[in-house]
């Protein structure tokens, strides 16, 4: 009987009757429930966070019938039934504090049916803290109480920072009741995308414990390579079939195209779970964790930043104070584009000032944030790029460079004139971009050699050239940096298949900034 993708469900018990794919975390949550008491986990959207948080539910809340076969099984005796107390915040979008509050009242609501409301309980705080005692004495046991997604009021209205800290001090009042009622909490787990700054919300939580980057709760969200490779084997047996490749292939695709997570420094390969299971759903590699859209929060941050797309390419270095860095008034794009799934760890050296080393995770989220990037910096639709990167593919494999240079003069042009500062970090981005986008289809499209740093460098079957931007620039002074930094050195001894030399080209453009676009260009063979 074929198994269920569970794309979009996010109930435990859903997944566990109806034939399910679910990769067991189950030691994972006994080891949470077992070793302490108050968590924090961050993880970007799409990675199973809301079943992470079900699965702990229907875990205190006694369940054993679900966890038959389940790791969890074999290590748990007792099975206790805690009363939980369960707040969702991913449900809405919360452009007002009346938003909040409207979420607020229907979750107390919902428990208070149950437990009971005392009249003199008029806030929200006042009633959590009386749901909490009440669940106590009436079950014997101690509370459970876990919050998804906690900071989804807080995104919703970061760039309006009225609203923003109505937000945060009525959600500050609401979880006040948590220390003051401790002894009859059993356990506290909280999950969200970023961090905000911790004092602002959980004041009283001075027991948070963060296991955002915890080696031993890497993969506590999120799909290992060898979970997918031995729990998922007969879907993947059957993508493979679907567009004839073999097994080893197929893997590998799915490695270049969804895995390269890392949430702490021994973290294993962690593929995204969204984009994994919709690929074998569909049997086709798209780009499924984007089509769910770009967050309204990360694109306002975005515009907030100089972020060079290059640099995300080759990788950031960082050190760990910046991963907790609150996403409230931080002066750096790597907190929030780490938190968010973007940049993920890539290395870590121990001997060095800034040990981290952040890139883009795989070849999804590559594409995707530069499309991304291209569309805020441009103000075009997917359109307009994804043709001029059509043209860089055919132009330079067929060895006709004249149309790419047409193509790219024709997108500068079209480029409303209040887009976006026109400096030469704005033309940068924007050809590189498009650049980049080109690169998976031709053998190599880099800005970095070892004797310097050329803007592009694109290497076909037959070809190599060093392309050299300038902006209000001169064209024989581009070429003569070619020559002059060793762009092409490197590249001296490549070969075609047929063992040619590939033969070497210079290529200068000058970009004029008053008329837009570019003004002229040569190529000449080395």
């Amino acid at each position: 009987m074929a198994r269920i993708f569970p794309i979009g469900i996010q109930t435990f018990a859903k997944i566990r009757k109806e034939n399910a794919i679910y990769i067991d975390k189950t030691d994972l949550i006994y080891k949470l429930a077992h070793e302490g008491s108050v968590y924090f986990l961050s993880r970007p959207r799409r990675f199973g966070k809301s079943l992470l948080i079900d699965t702990i539910n229907d875990y205190f809340a006694g369940r054993k019938d679900l966890f038959e076969g389940l790791a969890i099984n074999k290590l748990e005796t007792e099975w206790k039934k805690h009363p939980v107390l369960r707040f969702d915040f991913s449900q809405k979008k919360y452009i007002s504090l009346e938003k909040l509050e409207e979420q607020l009242n229907l979750n107390l609501a919902k428990y208070e049916e149950i437990y009971g409301r005392n009249k003199d309980e008029i806030s929200p705080s006042s009633r959590l803290a009386g749901l909490i005692l009440r669940a106590e004495q009436q079950t014997g046991q101690k509370v459970v109480f876990l919050v998804d997604e906690y900071d989804a009021p807080l995104l919703d209205t970061l760039v309006d920072s009225k609203t923003f800290e109505k937000m945060r001090q009525m959600l500050r009042d609401f979880y006040s009741p948590l220390k003051a009622n401790d002894a009859h909490i059993k356990f506290i787990f909280i999950s969200g995308i970023t961090k905000f700054s911790q004092l602002s919300i959980f004041s009283e939580l001075n027991n948070l414990n963060l296991i955002s980057m915890d080696n031993a709760y890497a993969s506590i969200c999120g799909i290992t390579e060898e979970e997918m490779q031995t729990q998922m084997r007969p879907e993947i047996e059957k993508l493979a079939q679907s567009i004839g490749q073999s097994f080893e292939q197929a893997c590998a695709d799915l490695k270049r195209k969804y895995d390269g997570y890392h949430f702490a420094k021994k973290s294993p390969d962690i593929y995204n779970p969204f984009s994994l299971m919709s690929a074998l759903s569909k049997k086709e590699l798209g780009n499924y964790w984007f089509e769910t859209g770009t967050p309204t929060f990360l694109v306002e941050q975005i515009r907030n930043y100089i972020i060079d797309p290059v640099a995300l390419e080759t990788g950031l270095q960082a050190g760990e104070d910046e991963f907790n860095v609150p996403a409230e008034g931080n002066k750096s794009p790597i907190p929030v584009l780490y938190q968010s799934g973007y940049l993920t760890i890539k290395g870590f050296d121990g001997s060095k000032f800034l040990p981290y080393t952040l890139a883009y995770p795989n070849e999804e989220v590559r594409e995707g944030f530069i499309k991304g990037l291209l569309k805020n910096y441009s103000g075009q639709e997917a359109t307009a790029y994804n043709t001029v990167a059509n043209t860089i593919i055919n132009g330079f494999n067929s060895g006709d460079i004249e149309p790419v240079i047409d193509a790219i003069k024709a997108y500068l042009s079209d480029i409303p004139y209040d887009a976006a500062k026109r400096d030469e970090r704005f033309y940068s981005t924007i050809i590189f971009g498009v650049f980049y986008l080109a690169t998976p289809f031709l053998v190599a499209c880099e800005r970095k050699t070892a004797t310097g740093k050329a803007d592009v460098v694109v290497e076909t079957k037959t070809s190599v050239y060093a392309i050299e931007f300038k902006l209000d620039g001169s064209i024989e002074e581009a070429l003569n940096q070619i020559d002059e930094k060793g762009y092409l050195i490197p590249y001296k001894n490549h070969r075609t298949e047929n063992g040619d030399p590939k033969k070497l080209y210079k290529i200068a453009v000058n970009i004029d900034s008053k008329k837009r676009t570019i003004s002229e260009w040569k190529i000449t063979n080395k």
